[in-house]
């Protein structure tokens, strides 16, 4: 039976795809190897460079984010190299499998999924591998799967406090345009993202921002690459083109999400994102429930996972919700399934979009009789009022 009105996609990605974005991407696709697409490739490369924050190379690939982390991974490292990782969460966890499946030597730091990756942890790890046989260190910036987030440039100064001379590669693939990112001045070497969040385009295209440090370690990398390698996209990219066929439409759609971030303006995208964040985390206080980041200044603006009280499933409460309201929320993954349900508050999404999403859970509470106290949505309400977002000119690219 047809439900009237437009569904309610409330997952933290991927996010809403807006209308000129999806008539973007509706234009005919033309000759990849012709005059025409070379302006479309030029513009994208360097266009990105500037959500990235960077001035240094940043290559696309038409892939998934699993594409840009293999990617990250393959084009630096070498059979058996030592990597350090942070457990931040389901997607670290995932990222830390594929590099065992390469041939690396993940070593996991343990963390208990309420809270981003710790600098001093890191410190002190590193403090131990007094051979420098450490090669990277991984973390991720935006953990989708808890909504948290990890301080990265205090994760470079962390590294450089005990001069190891590890890249730093981060997944920022549900952070990058939704908050603040900062690819050179945080000292990153190897950024991994992908197209179907902050950047609000569907999935398809992924990305892998690379600092000179990076480029270098590239020439003496020993995993096997082929059509992830960064010196088949470098002389290519220089013209606007690569070395097969690239993801021609969803490039027509980047380009013109990239215009629509600048003509809001970073600052404002990411003060609305940090609206959102607090607006939702204090519905989630007066429904009586639990944010599952319990690090305080760590929580994400990009989403909220919701702990379920004891004895009740997290994943029966998002069936009612769809089936009554019409709305998607994310589903607990790994080790929080069936106990979280995730908001998603990303990409092109405003107040009045909010609320009612907020809405939407709120009467999903009380259809699904999950103990909750009524008020969510007021409570929002007042956080949004009282932090009303103040223009703020946007800067030109």
């Amino acid at each position: 039976m047809r439900k009237a009105g437009r569904h309610f996609l409330q997952i933290p990605g991927p996010s809403a795809v807006p209308d000129r974005i999806l008539r973007a991407i509706s234009q005919q696709t033309i000759d990849h190897r012709g005059p025409e697409f070379g302006k479309v490739g030029l513009r994208a490369l360097s266009g990105i460079k500037t959500i990235f924050k960077t001035d240094e190379q940043v290559f696309i690939y038409p892939a998934s984010g699993t594409g840009a982390w293999e990617a990250a991974l393959v084009n630096v490292l070498s059979p058996d190299d030592r990597v350090l990782m942070f457990e931040t969460g389901h997607f670290a966890t995932l990222w830390k499998k594929l590099a065992e499946r390469m041939g690396l030597r993940p070593e996991f730091i343990s963390g208990d999924w309420r809270g981003g990756a710790d600098p001093d942890q890191i410190e002190a790890y590193l403090a131990e591998d007094k051979g420098h046989e450490i090669k990277a260190v991984c973390i991720v910036h935006n953990e989708t799967s808890t909504g948290s987030v990890s301080p990265v440039a205090a994760v470079r100064k962390a590294i450089d406090n005990v001069g190891h001379p590890a890249l730093l590669m981060v997944d920022t693939i549900s952070g990058l345009a939704a908050i603040n990112y900062e690819h050179d001045a945080w000292g990153v070497d190897v950024t991994v993202s992908g197209s179907q969040k902050g950047l609000m385009l569907p999935p398809g295209l992924s990305f892998n921002a690379v600092s000179a440090k990076a480029m270098a370690a590239n020439k003496h990398a020993k995993l096997k690459r082929s059509y992830w390698d960064w010196a088949d996209m470098v002389g290519p990219n220089k013209t606007g083109y690569f070395p097969y066929t690239p993801n021609t439409n969803l490039l027509y759609g980047l380009n013109e999400a990239i215009d629509m971030l600048h003509e809001e303006g970073l600052d404002n995208v990411f003060a609305r994102h940090a609206r959102h964040g607090a607006a939702t985390r204090a519905a989630v206080r007066a429904w009586g429930l639990e944010v599952l980041c319990a690090n305080q200044g760590q929580e994400s603006d990009v989403l909220t996972t919701v702990m379920m009280p004891e004895g009740h499933s997290a994943d029966a409460f998002r069936a009612t919700a769809l089936e009554h309201y019409d709305i998607s929320l994310g589903s607990g993954l790994s080790k929080v399934a069936d106990k979280v349900f995730r908001i998603g508050h990303l990409g092109d999404f405003n107040d009045l979009m909010l609320v009612a999403t907020l809405s939407g859970v709120e009467m999903g509470l009380a259809k699904a009789n999950v103990p909750h106290n009524a008020g969510g949505v007021g409570a929002a309400m007042k956080t949004l009022a009282e932090m009303e977002q103040p223009h703020v000119v946007a800067a030109s690219k």
